[in-house]
C-alpha cells in the first residue's frame, strides 16, 4: 500500500541572507514544513538561517563547510525521508522563482504522486546570456538522454521530488550538475515527468541577488556529467545487442 501523500519543502542555501527568509515565508503559505539546508554559509548567511529556526519558520540543517547545492538537496531529501515525508518541494533560496506558481506544483504532485514535477523558466529581461547559453547546451543533451520533449528544462531549482524515487536514482553530482543529473536519471528509470512553467527574475545585487553559477566551471561539470551518462547508455545498448544484458 502506498504511503499517504506528505509534502515538505527543502530550501538549499549558501550565503543568501537577504532572500532566504522571504522564500521560506512564501513557501509556508503552501507547505507547512520547511527544511533549510545551510551549505556552509558565512556568518551573515548562517545567522539568517538561525533566525528562521529561532522564529519557528523552518528546521535548519547545517553543513560545516560548503559541499555544493546537490549535497544540500541530498541532505534535505534524507531528512524528509527520515521524518516520513513522501514528497519534497525544492526551491532555491535566491528569490528568483515566482512562488505564485507553488499551488500548481503542489496540486500536480498530489494528482501524480509517482511523478517528478519540474519547473521550466519563463524569463523576463533580467536573465543573463550565460545562463541562457548553458540551458541551450543542456537541453540538447537532456533530449538525447531522455527523449525529446520529456524534460522541458533540467536546470531550474523549482521542482517536486517523490522522495523514494529521488533517493533511488543513484545521482552522483553534488554541485550545479545535480539538478540535471537527478532529473535525467529519474526519467530514465521510468519516473513520469510533469513540466510546469514558473516565472523567473534575476535579482540585482541591491535586492540581495547572489549567483553561484560559474560559467566555465559549471559548464565543464555539466559536460562531464553528460559524458558519463551517455557513455553508460552506449555501454548498456552494446551489451544488450550482444545479448550480455537485459
Amino acid at each position: 500500500m502506498n504511503a499517504p501523500f506528505r509534502l515538505c519543502a527543502v530550501v538549499p542555501t549558501y550565503d543568501n541572507p537577504r532572500t532566504v527568509r522571504d522564500v521560506v515565508t512564501r513557501l509556508r503559505e503552501h507547505v507547512a514544513d520547511v527544511f533549510v539546508v545551510d551549505d556552509g554559509s558565512g556568518p551573515e548567511g548562517r545567522a539568517a538561517c538561525e533566525r528562521l529556526q529561532r522564529d519557528g519558520l523552518a528546521q535548519v540543517l547545517h553543513h560545516a563547510h560548503n559541499r555544493g547545492k546537490g549535497a544540500a538537496v541530498k541532505t534535505g531529501l534524507a531528512a524528509a525521508a527520515a521524518r516520513g515525508f513522501t514528497h519534497v518541494f525544492q526551491v532555491d533560496a535566491d528569490g528568483q522563482h515566482d512562488l505564485a506558481s507553488a499551488p500548481a506544483f503542489v496540486a500536480a504532485a498530489r494528482a501524480r504522486p509517482d511523478a517528478l514535477v519540474l519547473g521550466y523558466p519563463i524569463y523576463d529581461d533580467t536573465a543573463p546570456n550565460a545562463r541562457k547559453t548553458a540551458r541551450k547546451v543542456t537541453k540538447f543533451w537532456v533530449d538525447v538522454e531522455t527523449g525529446k520533449g520529456t524534460i522541458t528544462d533540467a536546470l531550474i531549482g523549482c521542482r517536486v521530488y517523490p522522495v523514494a524515487a529521488a533517493l533511488a536514482s543513484g545521482t552522483r553530482g553534488n554541485r550545479m550538475d545535480f539538478d540535471v543529473e537527478i532529473a535525467v536519471r529519474m526519467a530514465r528509470r521510468g519516473v513520469p515527468v510533469v513540466n510546469l512553467p514558473v516565472r523567473v527574475r534575476y535579482l540585482t545585487a541591491d535586492e540581495g541577488g547572489i549567483s553561484h553559477f560559474r560559467p566555465v566551471r559549471d559548464i565543464v561539470a555539466l559536460s562531464w556529467m553528460h559524458s558519463r551518462i551517455c557513455t553508460g547508455i552506449s555501454v548498456r545498448w552494446t551489451l544488450r545487442r550482444l545479448g550480455l544484458a537485459r
